[in-house]
């Protein structure tokens, strides 16, 4: 693997774990647009790693994480816009 793929990997998984743990210690909202959008960014960055090297369960519970994740944050955007 190499070392730019591996990094993007870690990253991913730093940026999900991260937001993860400050939802879990009330720093962070599950409502607020940052929390689904930073978990997207990371599950992209793992699938990037994962196209160098190979993992099919990684890569399909990384897109699923940001499928879901993509429905999060177009969920709070539309929320927002009908809040008057």
């Amino acid at each position: 693997m190499t070392m730019t793929a591996e990094l993007f990997g870690v990253v991913g998984v730093a940026a999900i774990t991260a937001t993860y743990f400050l939802l879990n210690v009330g720093r962070m909202s599950a409502d607020y647009w940052i929390y689904p959008l930073i978990n997207f960014l990371g599950a992209a960055l793992i699938i990037w790693s994962l196209m160098i090297q190979w993992n099919l369960s990684a890569f399909l519970m990384e897109t699923s994480w940001a499928l879901i994740s993509l429905f999060g944050v177009f969920k709070t955007f539309r929320k927002r816009q009908d809040t008057p």
